[in-house]
């Protein structure tokens, strides 16, 4: 590990993404003290997986980038064993067979699925170049895409294989699709979805949607979940009900609190001014993101930043929306923010992949004008 390439890394970015782990754990200690008593198995748990995710992270930005394209295959190869794996010798947590239970913690396979195939089409379609024919570029790339998407919504798991086809198509529209070539695609993905509605979605997952749809069809039931988050966010009002005083939250009335609807608690105890606030983190990563990716000196160091781009988009939108009422319950956790060990880690390595392209990118441009490292 080159400690002297720790300290070069994006500050600002860097402070975001550790106010955001800090924002999650104060929520999660607050809910453990819910239904009047006092469990602090989660929280104990997240603050090792933050350490953990955070060491992982300063050494993925301490190496070169670059030597991800050397091992991008071997990652591949590894990923689709996992999640072939889970499906055989995975536990069944809510109808999905995704974890392998390793005791003190569980390993979800899906979530570091993500990090690889930004990796995977990052090398695949920098390879490619930017004069290669767009044909080739959908072929070879959505090859890759499919196995581990195919794999995924075996377990099944619709809403992380989402963010995987999300990205790839974001990256294609990135790195060389027309207009027309997007017009048929968006297309392509609404026949696809019907067909998914009638072949391949489940019960529950079609339930999720019309819930979406209308939660008050089944208050009690399918809507209950949107419902409480809702009255959760409403009640916050600006300055919220105060760490521990949640009437949602705190009461139980709100379900599956410190994972898919954190941020309902967040508005309900912190108020506007702590939804705000993790808004207004987001949107820092977001803007040093893309200037890191302006800033990148490759296409596949550019491709990096811009599939961490998608990733981080994806989850924050459904998982915000889905809070708020205006989106589907997909069960995708907010970034940096949700318990749950895989999702951390993995989403602290790729901000460590980021800070590398960071790091690498004003090495080779204080070189080129002359400094001294």
């Amino acid at each position: 590990m080159n400690f002297y390439y720790i300290g070069k890394i994006d500050k600002v970015l860097f402070s975001a993404v550790l106010l955001l782990v800090v924002v999650g754990l104060i929520t999660i200690f607050s809910v453990s003290y819910s239904g009047g008593g006092a469990d602090f198995v989660n929280f104990e748990k997240q603050v090792l997986f933050a350490l953990i995710g955070f060491a992982g992270m300063f050494f993925v930005a301490s190496l070169d980038y670059r030597m991800l394209k050397n091992y991008s295959g071997a990652f591949y190869v590894l990923m689709l064993l996992l999640l072939v794996a889970v499906l055989f010798l995975g536990s069944v947590i809510r109808g999905t067979t995704g974890w392998f239970d390793l005791g003190y913690f569980s390993l979800q396979p899906a979530e570091f699925a993500k990090v690889v195939m930004i990796i995977v089409l990052a090398k695949s379609l920098s390879e490619l170049g930017n004069y290669s024919r767009i044909t080739k570029k959908i072929l070879v790339s959505g090859i890759y895409m499919a196995f581990p998407v195919g794999l995924i919504l075996l377990q099944p798991d619709l809403g992380s294989s989402l963010v995987i086809v999300f990205i790839w198509f974001c990256l294609l529209c990135v790195f060389g699709l027309k207009k027309k070539q997007i017009i048929f695609f968006t297309l392509l993905g609404a026949l696809t979805s019907v067909a998914s509605w009638i072949f391949v979605l489940q019960d529950y997952q079609k339930n999720r949607i019309l819930t979406f749809i209308d939660p008050q069809m089944d208050p009690l039931g399918r809507g209950y979940n949107v419902i409480q988050s809702m009255v959760a966010i409403g009640s916050g009002s600006f300055w919220g009900k105060g760490l521990g005083h949640g009437s949602q939250s705190q009461l139980n009335f709100l379900p599956e609190k410190h994972t898919d609807f954190i941020f309902a608690v967040i508005a309900e105890e912190m108020g506007f001014i702590g939804g705000a606030l993790v808004l207004v983190l987001f949107a820092i990563i977001f803007y040093r993101l893309f200037v890191i990716a302006e800033e990148a000196q490759d296409n596949f160091g550019k491709l990096l930043v811009l599939g961490t781009v998608f990733l981080l988009i994806f989850h924050m939108l459904i998982n915000i929306g889905m809070n708020m009422g205006i989106m589907p319950v997909t069960g995708i956790p907010l970034p940096f923010v949700s318990y749950g060990g895989s999702s951390l880690i993995a989403f602290m390595l790729v901000i460590g992949v980021v800070q590398s392209v960071y790091v690498n990118g004003r090495r080779y441009r204080f070189k080129g004008e002359g400094d001294e490292l």
